[in-house]
């Protein structure tokens, strides 16, 4: 598991005073950097050297969350299939779940255009974060 701390910006926050929900991507974003690095370590953007592509990503807001106080987004693996894996997201502030959020991401040669088998120290790495997903997590 991973987790990351993020604090709100004021322009973060919608008419209504919560956290928007772009914002919520930005910070999942962020907090997906570990998960990053263990495919490329020095996050180089090149196509020679990144090595992941976004398939699909998905959010459930479940709760407020507000400017003010710190945000801990915690992300695992909860699969790992041949060439993809799915992280899962959670984001926490002051005890309270706001948001929980998936992504599916693929090993991919940008190079060749096509998804490769991720290789099998990463898949070890990725393994260590592995766990299902807590649907009450307290």
């Amino acid at each position: 598991m991973f987790k990351t701390t993020v604090t709100p910006r004021f322009g973060d926050i919608d008419g209504l005073k919560h956290a928007n929900n772009i914002a919520i991507a930005i910070w999942f974003e962020q907090a997906r950097n570990p998960v990053f690095r263990l495919f490329t370590p020095d996050l180089d953007l090149s196509y020679e050297n990144w090595k992941l592509i976004m398939a699909r990503t998905e959010y459930d807001y479940v709760g407020e969350m507000f400017y003010g106080h710190d945000v801990e987004i915690i992300s695992y693996i909860t699969r790992i299939g041949n060439s993809s894996f799915v992280v899962t997201q959670e984001a926490w502030q002051n005890g309270t779940k706001g948001a929980i959020g998936r992504s599916t991401i693929v090993n991919y040669d940008f190079i060749n255009k096509k998804s490769v088998p991720i290789p099998d120290d990463i898949r070890t790495k990725l393994e260590e974060h592995l766990q299902e997903e807590e649907k009450n997590r307290k």
